[in-house]
């Protein structure tokens, strides 16, 4: 009964989605759209390449960092003197997060834990690039409540 809902429900999008591109106006509107997404990505993408450079996230940065400590943090200048007592805050970052590592596409929220305690946000796992590794600590570090970000991610190549 589920799979004839879904299969309805896809067919009337469908269907919609053909009827809006058929019509000139629905092409510009749908052309106006993609423009404005890509600015958006654009702009989004200059923003974390920016505080990835700004913050010492860069490939080389983490290398190092890594290869001395074994791994990388970042403290957040004006969220340290705040202390965060309450578990639900903690819950609230690590899904505020996660949410963010969701709608990434260039990373794998199933590939990357996060856990948070008192502020402090953990993420561990494993990813395919250093670069991944600044872009998830960026992610982390723009959320509301966060103190410091350590990161334990390790790089490991995605299997052929």
């Amino acid at each position: 009964m589920r799979i004839l809902i879904a299969l309805i429900i896809g067919i009337a999008i469908g269907a919609i989605g053909l009827w809006v591109y058929s019509t000139r106006e629905g092409r510009d509107t749908l052309a106006k759209t993609g423009q404005q997404i890509e600015t958006a990505t654009k702009s989004a993408r200059d923003a974390i390449q920016e505080k990835v450079s700004t913050m010492n996230l860069r490939p080389q940065d983490i290398k190092d960092e890594l290869a001395r400590s074994g791994q990388v943090v970042r403290r957040s200048v004006e969220k340290t003197g705040k202390t965060l007592a309450d578990a639900t805050a903690d819950a609230r970052i690590t899904a505020a997060i996660k949410t963010k590592l969701v709608a990434d596409r260039e990373l794998s929220a199933l590939s990357v834990s996060v856990s948070t305690t008192g502020g402090v946000v953990t993420l561990s796992g494993q990813v395919p690039n250093m670069e991944q590794i600044g872009r998830a600590m960026v992610l982390a570090m723009d959320v509301e409540g966060v103190r410091e970000v350590v990161s334990t991610l390790q790089v490991k190549a995605p299997a052929k």
